[in-house]
């Protein structure tokens, strides 16, 4: 399963056990066999490496200086690439296939393995010779590419969901839903947004809480304790919108009444937590007071000129592509209104995820043809552009910085119980007051507690800026894996209790 959902299709059923269909051996063995080729190319190639030419342009120096540090040769790159996608994909299979796990935990399982952690304390030699210090950087870039685009996606799919889910629908079991999910005296919004706001701001209240104890020893020096407290409440109550949407999907829960509740309560707490993080960059970029409010007015003008004039722009485009956009340029339009984005909230002074972000959320899902650009990007994205993000988070979770520190292992675990329940009992209660049932809003809690990519996604920018050290950084790496990997464990346990109850429940009455 990729990170975001196949838009618009039917859900993937879950794959239970019993008989195998003729056929299924060989096709995992086809998808082993693919993924460990150019593992095993990669280790014929680096023992006989040192007999290889060197490229041509390594000996002039690099630049007209001469001086300039030597870029990596283009085959060390390529096949540092090509470990890096076929192990994602390999490792994710496995998850998916055995552990009954999302396809994006195993993904992310496979960044750590080709570190430090697994391939560099296995194979030393191998690990620096497949990513030496120089390659790193191309990587990261590789990586910033796919995450401009990975959240073009999820703010085109945040868009998709949230108008879905505010349309004439109602939800099973919640009264008075049916005149406008979300709108004017929709109970069913109104719950979605009590539950998002309070599934964020308990998290985040215990995550400041938690800053406050970590500050005077983890934080890294120079970093003043509002951007430490501000970015730790949000890395504590993050939820991973496209896992979950994805995990919805493939269970059939989309358009239950716990699904639909969760798709909203995390639109709406996603949205918050990504505002909440640009205030956090804004102060961490900025010394001053003034140069804060200078980033968030230039944020302000900036998002009110993307709704203002971008989207009705946008949606002249794109409905009407015959005229504007002859021979296909409807992805090119779009890959470029994503980069251009992205570099401007970078200038501005938060991140570029921002500017991907919200022109995907601006973007016109129903216009002609962006569906089929949608589904183009997306496999792209999530099987080529996304694994070299996680191989750059994995490169830098170093598991040996814990080994040896009972302390980091108890804020490990202080962390992890800060994230769940925080997520558990803030969302699960808002769902119980607004009338859920126990069950189902149990199943709302363990939903929200979904984080994977998207925790990544702020880990990632904290260690960037400086306000995570690497061994606080491998912690909420691990607390983001957990996490993410409970959800369908849990939801597994919660329908197994319902069964049982149901079958109780029949056996009495008979």
């Amino acid at each position: 399963m990729n990170a975001l959902p196949p838009s618009r299709t039917a859900p993937e059923p879950v794959r239970t056990g019993g008989a195998q269909r003729p056929g299924r051996v060989p096709r995992l063995g086809l998808v082993l066999l693919l993924g460990a080729g150019p593992v095993v190319l990669a280790g014929l190639l680096l023992r006989h490496g040192a007999q290889w030419p060197a490229h041509p342009g390594a000996a002039r120096g690099g630049g007209r200086g001469g001086g300039a540090a030597k870029a990596p040769e283009p085959w060390r790159l390529l096949l540092a690439l090509a470990v890096v996608v076929a192990a994602a994909r390999a490792v994710g299979g496995v998850f998916a296939r055995f552990l009954r796990q999302p396809r994006v935990v195993g993904e992310m399982v496979s960044g750590i393995v080709l570190g430090p952690s697994v391939l560099g304390a296995v194979a030393p030699h191998v690990h620096r010779t497949l990513f030496p210090a120089g390659l790193l950087p191309y990587i990261d870039a590789f990586a910033q590419i796919g995450l401009a685009l990975f959240m073009f996606l999820v703010g085109l799919e945040f868009a998709g969901e949230s108008r879905a889910a505010r349309g004439p629908r109602e939800i099973s079991g919640i009264p008075g839903s049916g005149g406008g999910f979300g709108g004017s005296g929709g109970t069913g919004g109104r719950a979605g947004t009590m539950i998002g706001l309070c599934g964020t701001a308990l998290p985040y209240s215990l995550g400041v809480a938690l800053a406050c104890a970590l500050y005077g020893t983890r934080a890294p020096d120079g970093v003043g304790f509002l951007p430490f407290a501000l970015f730790l409440g949000v890395a504590m109550s993050v939820t991973a919108f496209p896992v979950l949407a994805s995990i919805l999907m493939e269970r059939g829960m989309m358009h239950t009444r716990a699904g639909r509740l969760a798709v909203l309560a995390a639109a709406g707490a996603d949205l918050l937590c990504w505002l909440l993080l640009a205030v956090a960059v804004a102060l961490l970029r900025n010394a001053s007071l003034a140069g804060v409010a200078r980033t968030l007015a230039l944020t302000t003008a900036f998002c009110a000129a993307m709704v203002l004039l971008v989207r009705p722009l946008l949606r002249t485009m794109l409905l009407r592509p015959a005229r504007w956009l002859p021979d296909g340029a409807l992805l090119a339009l779009v890959l470029v209104g994503v980069l251009l984005s992205g570099v401007a909230t970078d200038r501005i002074g938060v991140h570029l995820i921002f500017g991907a972000f919200l022109f995907g959320a601006l973007c016109p899902a129903d216009a002609p043809g962006m569906r089929a650009v949608q589904g183009r990007m997306q496999e792209f994205t999530t099987s080529v552009l996304l694994p070299p993000f996680f191989a750059s988070v994995g490169l830098k979770t170093e598991l040996g910085l814990l080994g040896g520190d009972s302390a980091l292992w108890l804020w490990f675990a202080a962390a992890l119980a800060v994230a769940v329940a925080g997520k558990l009992a803030g969302s699960g209660l808002a769902a119980a007051l607004t009338g859920v049932g126990g069950r189902d809003a149990l199943r709302v809690g363990v939903l929200m507690n979904c984080r994977g990519l998207t925790e990544l996604v702020i880990l990632g920018i904290g260690l960037e800026l400086g306000v995570l050290t690497p061994s606080l950084f491998t912690v909420l790496v691990l607390v983001a894996l957990t996490a993410t990997a409970m959800t369908a464990p849990l939801l597994d346990l919660l329908d197994r209790g319902e069964t049982a109850r149901n079958r109780t429940l029949l056996s009495d009455h008979h």
